[in-house]
């Protein structure tokens, strides 16, 4: 009975409440209105509270709503968790068992294995080197395709088969077989083009391949051989090889695979290191020929006219005009006798001296160009060292090649130098001596003269008045 009272009593007696409440509050609006400012002013606030407090039980009820989905939703979440944790142990445990069949099963094949697993890793071993060998093998190219898989057997997990095993024996035998034999075939040889040709190729083992144009090289990364830049010296011999019907023929061979061979390709020939001095190394070449040449027609010159010399000594009465001994004799010959003697000696000197240019024409030039030459070599080790600094600027020190080309041109303009500057000093020395020779004859014969005009003079004037 109570809670029916309480269902149906208190609303109609909150009803009546609120309604009553409503009319005094209307009333007193009016009474305010009605009355002085302070009862409007108290009733104005009384109103305010009483919005406030109904605001504040509208607040409360929204709360509790929020509060009841709040713990709906924690309940939920909770319910989430333990189905979670319940499949991370289902998982776990699940986990565990794996693991200790997989360690149990390990350990069976372990046992099954047993001496067949250092049989394996052997057949890993082998299969791995043999590949090795072969990648840089001059034998790739006249058999590219081997009967076992290196590849596989080199990273195989498991064991060999006997098939596998048998072919890998194979390849061994067959690389060793082939390593000692010379074997001609058609191969694909890059020209010196760069575009590939088919030619007859001869191999001799795995050191050298060479056709009918020399020695070939084999590219490792391309698995192709390739014409060289240039071939060297002992090429020479390759033709002479070829055609011989002999059991034994001379053959330059390269124990090193090509190594060598290389090397010694790389090392520039004389033409080479000539252009490696660049303009100066050109200048100094210049020099050293015409200083060379001129030495070599001023010998001519001088050889002639000391033939002329000689022969003009033998015929010393008859005076020839086209040698200098012939040309001084004339002089004296031709002057009016008797002369004084110091104006016999002065006439004999200007005789000599016009000789004397034509006798030693050309050997300052000779004796400058020998002088130039090794400070040319100088400025090229100069301009050499400064290309190298540059280099050295603006690449750094990493890379040795970068700053090959400077020093290459600073030590071959000093080598040019010193190889124009000796010869044109011993040339100019050579000519030098042969005119000095010439000279000294020439003078001795003045001379001679001078001292023949003394005796004729004492002669015709003993008494000396």
């Amino acid at each position: 009975m109570k809670p029916f009272l309480s269902s149906v009593l208190l609303p109609a007696l909150l009803s009546f409440t609120f309604s009553a409440t409503a009319i005094a509050a209307d009333t007193a609006e009016q009474t305010a209105k009605n009355s002085d400012p302070l009862t409007g002013l108290l009733n104005q606030i009384g109103s305010y509270s009483r919005e406030e407090a109904a605001q504040n039980k509208a607040r409360e009820a929204k709360f509790l709503s929020d509060l009841n989905t709040q713990k709906r939703m924690l309940s939920e979440a909770r319910a989430a968790l333990k189905r979670e944790q319940q499949l991370a142990d289902s998982l776990k445990d699940r986990f565990d068992n794996n693991e200790q069949a997989l360690t149990e099963r390990e350990e069976e094949l372990r046992l099954r294995v047993g001496n067949l697993g250092e049989m394996f890793g052997v057949v890993r071993q082998v299969a791995n080197d043999l590949n090795t060998v072969l990648a840089d093998s001059l034998t790739s190219v006249e058999i590219p395709q081997r009967k076992a898989d290196l590849n596989k057997l080199a990273e195989a997990k498991e064991l060999p088969t006997i098939a596998e095993l048998e072919a890998l024996w194979f390849s061994l035998q067959q690389e060793m077989t082939i390593n000692g034999a010379v074997t001609s075939f058609d191969s694909v040889v890059i020209g010196a083009d760069g575009k590939p040709q088919k030619r007859s190729v001869t191999r001799l083992g795995v050191f050298n391949a060479v056709d009918n144009s020399g020695y070939l090289a084999y590219d490792a990364e391309l698995k192709q051989l390739q014409m060289l830049g240039r071939q060297p010296d002992a090429a020479d011999m390759i033709p002479e090889w070829q055609s011989s019907s002999a059991a034994v023929a001379p053959f330059a061979l390269d124990p090193s695979r090509g190594a060598l061979l290389n090397l010694s390709l790389e090392s520039p020939d004389l033409l080479e290191r000539v252009q490696q001095g660049a303009l100066v190394g050109y200048i100094i070449i210049g020099l050293g020929l015409i200083g060379l040449a001129l030495a070599g027609w001023r010998l001519v010159v001088l050889g002639t006219i000391g033939r002329k010399v000689r022969q003009q000594l033998d015929n010393i009465d008859n005076a020839a005009e086209d040698n200098p001994l012939g040309r001084v004799l004339a002089s004296y010959r031709n002057l009016p006798q008797p002369l004084d003697v110091d104006v016999l000696e002065a006439k004999m000197d200007e005789a000599v001296l016009r000789e004397l240019p034509a006798l030693e024409r050309g050997q300052t030039i000779i004796k400058l160009f020998a002088g130039i030459a090794p400070l040319l070599g100088l400025l090229g080790t100069v301009t050499g060292m400064i290309a190298t600094f540059q280099a050295i600027t603006n690449f750094g020190t990493g890379d040795p090649k970068l700053m090959a080309s400077g020093i290459s041109q600073a030590l071959i303009t000093t080598v040019l130098g010193l190889l124009a500057a000796i010869p044109l000093l011993l040339a100019h020395n050579w000519v030098a001596s042969r005119s000095k020779a010439l000279i000294q004859l020439l003078d001795e014969q003045s001379a001679g003269l001078i001292a023949q005009a003394l005796e004729n003079r004492s002669g015709q004037n003993p008494k000396g008045n």
